[in-house]
């Protein structure tokens, strides 16, 4: 088991940054993936970025070469680097992990980007 808990979404205007946080129950190692998932109103969850525990990271296209997914193994964190932010950006984001073939969620924060 492993709860996940996110922080620091926020209001933002079109080209500006952000970072996510999300702050796991245990510790990271043995923690398959790693992740961040978003959904906006009226769509589908999709999939941002994600890390595997013998892989390299991955990124849906349309964030690729703005957002930077980063772990942090002493503070149990895993980030999310938001930069050059667009309006469709908006949405929940949440972490995701899987462990064990066990997929686990946190309850999301708030991304709006907004002039």
């Amino acid at each position: 088991q492993v709860q996940l808990v996110e922080s620091g979404g926020g209001f933002v205007q079109p080209g500006e940054s952000l970072r996510l946080s999300c702050t796991a129950s245990r510790s990271l190692y043995g923690i398959d993936t790693l992740g961040w998932y978003r959904q906006a109103p009226g769509k589908q969850r999709e999939m941002v970025a994600i890390t595997k525990r013998y892989g390299s990271n991955q990124y849906a296209d349309s964030v690729n070469g703005r957002f930077t997914i980063s772990k942090d193994n002493v503070k149990n964190t895993v980030f999310l680097e938001m930069n050059s932010l667009k309006f469709e950006d908006t949405a929940v984001y949440f972490c995701y992990a899987e462990l064990s073939r066990t997929a686990f969620w946190g309850q999301g924060t708030q991304v709006t980007v907004s002039s």
